[in-house]
């Protein structure tokens, strides 16, 4: 089976700024709910990669498409799936989010945004098994339980697609935030 890729052009956020004053873009934001309220780029809609396939782009042919996410990978993927639909006047924004902050331009987000949720229970999750094998070596090897469970549960999330920690941080007031 041979893949092929398709190069995306690639817009510079100077380019995509000028681009938005001068003319009508449809801008998509192809990240995570929770990372798209943390900060965005005005006037951009959601669209999580997992639901590109069925985008229906709600604007002429004419008018173009500037995907985008943290840095420019996922955004890449999003591209290669809607160039195969036949989509045209595609662009993948250089960089990210990340290069748009980074040039000073404006983003749209949570007043008190937390970090990204996946971010959270990589951080949860690392420390209960960093916990769990100090506390095995040094105190006794029942505490090498700790990191076995949560290395089965993060398999467990990766195979479904479901993870009960990030659900459970999802729930802390923090990450909920209000978008302005």
């Amino acid at each position: 089976m041979t893949t092929t890729t398709t190069e995306s052009p690639l817009i510079s956020a100077a380019e995509l700024h000028d681009a938005l004053q001068r003319q009508q873009v449809l801008l998509i934001d192809v990240r995570e709910p929770s990372e798209y309220n943390n900060a965005h780029i005005p006037g951009a809609l959601l669209c999580p990669l997992a639901n590109v396939k069925e985008l229906e782009p709600p604007c002429s042919s004419d008018t173009p498409v500037v995907l985008y996410c943290e840095s420019g990978r996922r955004s890449r993927m999003a591209y290669e799936t809607l160039a195969q639909r036949g989509l045209k006047n595609l662009k993948n924004l250089e960089g990210g989010i990340q290069r748009w902050k980074q040039a000073g331009y404006p983003v749209k987000g949570a007043v008190s945004a937390p970090i990204s949720l996946m971010r959270q229970v990589q951080i949860v999750a690392g420390s209960l098994i960093l916990t769990g094998v100090i506390l095995g070596f040094a105190v006794n090897p029942g505490f090498l339980f700790l990191s076995g469970f949560v290395g089965a549960g993060l398999v467990f999330a990766g195979v479904t697609g479901t993870c009960a920690l990030g659900r459970l941080l999802a729930l802390l007031p923090f990450n909920r935030p209000q978008v302005k």
